[in-house]
């Protein structure tokens, strides 16, 4: 999940490495660091935590040099501290890496063996004397070449040689890879954000390739060290500019952008004048599918869950969801009738496009539900939905947990109507409140204050659970994430029903219990599952919708009403009480929101 750019130019390049290693810092916030080459040697400056302590080093000022490489880190193996950050240097290569190499410790030992010392806790270093001791007896594209077949894992590498002061080196397998294209000067980045900074021309690297960096041109080559011709991509040429504005943190604000988000993709996704849903170049009749199955990690694995009950509610297609890091190792029977859909927020998760991959090498039918139209996931998709939420900073996503549903909500609709499995009628209302799903998430947005002192109790405790049934269980797991995410308080989701199963031995007296029990169809069981955890002492914030009808209980601590609307829309409405208790509880704890700690925004290891 770490960050890499690289930059070959014809002036200094440390203050644009910095610039933009602050903008992949998203990626990974361990520890940072920047090489550099100038006067015929490798110039290295680390540090631990964020690149702000990078930047702080005195002697970044004066670091010269027109070609370098930069890193910002999420540690998997050794500490997070400045002797395992990146750039790992020898005396005659400096790379930088992102991924994972799992057999480090074999190649670690055969190296001892052969002279070499290591300083490092970390798996890249193999990396850096794999290349040294290849180039004893090799050029350097051989060297390359032998070094990428010796490692086994994930890899996206930056590398610059003491002599060979005009070029960088990128290589990619499984982790994501860009070249960027300027005047007089070319760029290596882990992504196209980086990059968009400085060029909106750029070339994806596909698995197994690598590149040579010159400052007026790129060369390509294939794993085995043959030239290839790569195409070069136009992105959008406007840069989009995204501050906090008078929000105190990123989080706060995408909270709160949460009705745009909203506004964007219904106005994207529905034809208002016609009361249609234009799903445009769906590349399939829709005859030719009768199984969906929906693939994801963490949240968005959570979006996934949500999607089975309205495709379940609104077609007749079979319907499977599956972490990702599970499914491409289990022995799965594809079908060719089956739509596999690939949801992440980065387009970039690890584990999710290697499930991808796997769909691909089977000639299944593939679909992306993603933020980011130019990542992997997106480009290797048969078809593109985009959630259209914009630029989210905070980790811990929140308008982009809402863009996925709502996507996955629309899909499921117009593959209803398209089926004939839900009536023109049903159809047309459901759209009707779809369009005022904005309006009713800003007004359920106007609940801080109940919030704000009901996070000191859940601060206090030990453990928490999140309970739900139907649609509201998967917000009962995405809140318990949050919270988990944010807070660092332990807390799980659970069917409300499963509680007599076992978890409700955890019960004890005072601890806190969220409730999500909106006026549906599981409204009286849930209700009754809750009164069992108030028996036994649990202190229950029951969250609802508005309804004129009086709450049948007693002994709940608290109650938060959110708006009214039919059932399938109530997740949306659920979910933002849950996202601002664990902003609250994060803030009174006095924790970094924004960037909370061992978790990254682009999960790119597996």
């Amino acid at each position: 999940m770490c960050g890499i750019i690289g930059i070959n130019s014809n002036r200094p390049v440390s203050a644009s490495i910095i610039n933009s290693l602050k903008k992949l810092e998203y990626r990974g916030y361990d520890s940072a660091g920047i090489a550099t080459l100038s006067k015929g040697l490798i110039n290295e400056i680390k540090s631990e935590g964020r690149v702000d302590n990078l930047e702080k080093n005195s002697l970044i000022k004066n670091m010269e040099g027109t070609i370098g490489i930069g890193h910002v880190r999420w540690a998997t193996h050794g500490a997070a501290n400045s002797l395992n950050a990146h750039p790992h240097s020898s005396q005659n290569v400096s790379v930088v890496h992102n991924g994972i190499i799992e057999n480090s410790t074999i190649l670690k030992k055969f190296l001892i063996n052969k002279g070499h010392k290591f300083k490092s806790q970390t798996d890249t270093e193999v990396i850096v004397h794999l290349i040294t001791e290849h180039l004893k007896s090799e050029d350097m594209i051989s060297s390359i070449t032998k070094t990428l077949k010796q490692l086994h894992g994930s890899f996206a590498l930056g590398i610059i040689f003491k002599d060979k002061p005009d070029l960088i080196v990128g290589a990619r397998r499984g982790s994501p890879l860009a070249v960027g294209y300027g005047p007089n000067e070319n760029y290596l980045g882990s992504d196209s954000y980086a990059l968009k900074s400085m060029t909106n021309k750029v070339t994806y690297l596909n698995d197994g390739e690598f590149c040579i960096i010159k400052k007026d041109y790129v060369e390509f080559f294939n794993e085995g060290g043959t030239k290839i011709n790569k195409k070069v991509l136009e992105l959008s040429s406007e840069e989009e500019k995204y501050d906090k504005g008078d929000y105190k943190h990123f989080m706060a604000k995408e909270i709160e952008e949460q009705p745009t988000t909203l506004k964007n993709g219904i106005k994207e996704y529905v034809d208002t004048s016609n009361n249609d849903i234009n799903i445009y170049n769906f590349p399939w009749k829709i005859n030719e599918i009768s199984s969906i199955t929906l693939i994801g990690c963490g949240t968005a694995y959570h979006s996934c869950l949500m999607a089975k009950y309205w495709f379940e509610e609104l077609t007749s297609l079979d319907v499977n969801i599956d972490i990702a890091s599970e499914f491409r190792y289990r022995k799965n029977r594809f079908k060719k009738e089956c739509l596999y859909v690939f949801v992440s927020q980065s387009g970039e998760t690890a584990d999710t496009f290697a499930a991808l991959d796997l769909c691909k090498k089977n000639n299944m039918k593939t679909c992306a539900v993603v933020n980011v139209i130019e990542s992997s996931i997106a480009r290797d998709s048969d078809f593109v939905l985009p959630i259209h939420c914009g630029t989210e900073i905070g980790v811990a996503s929140t308008k982009a947990f809402l863009g996925q549903i709502l996507i996955l909500y629309i899909l499921a609709l117009k593959l209803g109507l398209l089926k004939n499995d839900i009536e023109r009628n049903l159809f047309l209302e459901k759209l009707k409140d779809l369009k005022e799903l904005p309006k009713l998430v800003e007004q359920t947005l106007m609940t801080d204050n109940k919030i704000q002192s009901i996070s000191t109790t859940f601060n206090e405790a030990k453990g928490s659970m999140f309970l739900g049934r139907g649609f509201s269980f998967p917000i009962a797991l995405e809140g318990a994430l949050k919270l988990k995410e944010l807070s660092y308080i332990h807390a799980e989701g659970y069917p409300a029903g499963e509680m007599k199963h076992g978890p409700l031995a955890l019960i004890e007296e005072g601890m806190p219990v969220v409730v999500l029990a909106p006026r549906d169809n599981y409204y009286k069981k849930t209700i009754s599952n809750m009164q069992e955890v108030i028996a036994r002492g649990a202190k229950v914030l029951l969250i609802t919708n508005k309804s004129k009808d009086e709450i049948i209980s007693e002994n709940i601590w608290e109650t938060i009403e959110v708006e009214s609307t039919n059932d399938d829309l109530l997740p949306f409405l659920l979910t933002i009480p849950l996202q601002k208790l664990a902003y609250y509880s994060a803030l009174k704890k006095g924790f970094d929101i924004d960037k909370p700690r061992n978790l990254a925004k682009s999960v790119t290891v597996e």
